[in-house]
């Protein structure tokens, strides 16, 4: 099924996928492809950057759950239902986001283009870490692709991403997608990561 062009419906669908990889991971501690992170960390990361984004961007606050190293599945799950209560928020619509990064963006696009396209991205690299269906909605990958390659260098100077892994000729959107995002598409998630290393 595609995913809607509405920051709110595909907020629901990616969310949603990434949701039932969390309700579906059975060790947190498991090493992801991210270098240094574990399962929870994906989470952390995805939970932790968004709330501090809004609140200086938009003066939007979002619910507060437990930690992630208490209960990364309800964590996720309150951080979650916050983002989409915004953006189902009729008054969303008529309110912006500025940040001296990005300009001034209307506060749904906003979440959209940053928040619901890290989400999609990072369902990979937590259903890689726990064993589970990592398949990407293709149309969605070819176009944040398509969206990114012309501002790889600003992309790479950001620090944001790592460096580009090649892949091979021919390969479909959501390797070439992995690969320019710093990720091996063929990472076997059989790595252990030290405890010195896992980012907290």
């Amino acid at each position: 099924m595609a995913l809607s062009d509405r920051p709110g419906e595909r907020h629901r669908q990616v969310a949603g996928l990434f949701t039932d990889r969390v309700r579906g991971a059975r060790s947190w501690d498991a090493p992801s492809p991210v270098p240094g992170w574990t399962a929870r960390d994906v989470v952390r990361h995805l939970t932790e950057w968004l709330p501090g984004f809004l609140a200086s961007g938009a003066g939007v606050g979002l619910p507060h759950g437990p930690s992630v190293d208490e209960d990364p599945v309800a964590a996720w799950q309150v951080h979650c239902d916050g983002v989409q209560a915004v953006l189902d928020d009729p008054e969303t619509a008529h309110r912006e986001l500025t940040n001296p990064h990005v300009g001034s963006l209307p506060l749904e696009t906003a979440i959209d283009r940053f928040y619901t396209a890290d989400v999609f991205m990072h369902t990979w690299d937590l259903a890689r870490a726990t064993g589970q269906d990592d398949r990407l909605d293709p149309g969605f990958c070819a176009r944040l692709l398509a969206g990114m390659e012309p501002m790889e260098q600003t992309i790479r100077s950001s620090g944001q991403f790592g460096a580009r892994v090649e892949v091979p000729g021919g390969a479909d959107a959501q390797t070439r997608l992995l690969g320019f995002i710093g990720r091996d598409p063929f990472w076997p998630g059989q790595r252990s990561v030290p405890r010195s290393r896992r980012r907290r």
